[in-house]
């Protein structure tokens, strides 16, 4: 595994399935990238309203604007700023359903982002469907170069290995921190039985201090 270089990147692009997964997956490159003058634009595909289906207090409308300031909070304090991150608003746990309609709206934002030279994208191979549909998309984007993230290893299948990785050294703590900011994930929403809560394990494996990522050919 190599160490990655963002030596000639000018301008990134993020592609990220829900409200977190940005973080999550690609805090640490984020953050280098800006800390070098880069342009970063973030795209997050879903509302993120899946979580907490059943929450009275927290209806699909508040909880998905919760879930946008807290990814705009987290973003900017890595210097991305509130203009340059989209949310697309797709369903939450519905990407699969929406068939074409899903597919084609991501698919136009994608090219409406066009220009970029690095595109950061979920591993086709992740767990979670939702970042399936995403990456299989962002896959026919085209790009100088791209990067995939893996969120949720699919514990039926060996994920396939990573080809570069980002220490983030001092960073390491800043991510952890931040993925905890994003609070209707840790606990804030309590009225929901089923709602989505991150683990002490999950939070240990998302904030690891080196961030993997694996080349994709175009």
């Amino acid at each position: 595994m190599k160490p990655l270089s963002l030596d000639r990147v000018r301008s990134a692009l993020i592609v990220a399935p829900h409200p977190d997964d940005e973080a999550i997956g690609a805090f640490g490159l984020i953050a280098r990238l800006r800390r070098r003058g880069a342009r970063v634009r973030v795209l997050i595909a879903t509302d993120g309203a899946g979580s907490h289906p059943n929450s009275l207090r927290w209806p699909r409308a508040r909880l998905v604007a919760q879930r946008r300031r807290e990814t705009r909070a987290v973003l900017a304090r890595i210097g991305v700023a509130a203009r340059d991150v989209r949310f697309l608003g797709l369903p939450d746990g519905g990407m699969t359903a929406g068939g074409t309609m899903v597919r084609a709206t991501l698919a136009r934002a994608l090219a409406q982002g066009r220009g970029h030279d690095l595109l950061v994208i979920p591993a086709q191979d992740d767990d979670h469907p939702d970042h399936r549909v995403v990456a299989a998309v962002a896959a026919d984007c085209p790009a100088v170069r791209r990067l995939e993230y893996l969120v949720w290893p699919n514990r039926q299948i060996r994920a396939r290995p990573a080809t570069h990785r980002l220490t983030l050294g001092p960073s390491g703590a800043a991510k952890r921190g931040a993925i905890r900011r994003y609070y209707s994930q840790f606990g804030m929403i309590d009225d929901d039985p089923t709602g989505f809560t991150i683990s002490r394990g999950e939070l240990a494996a998302f904030a690891h201090p080196v961030e993997r990522y694996r080349a994709v050919a175009r």
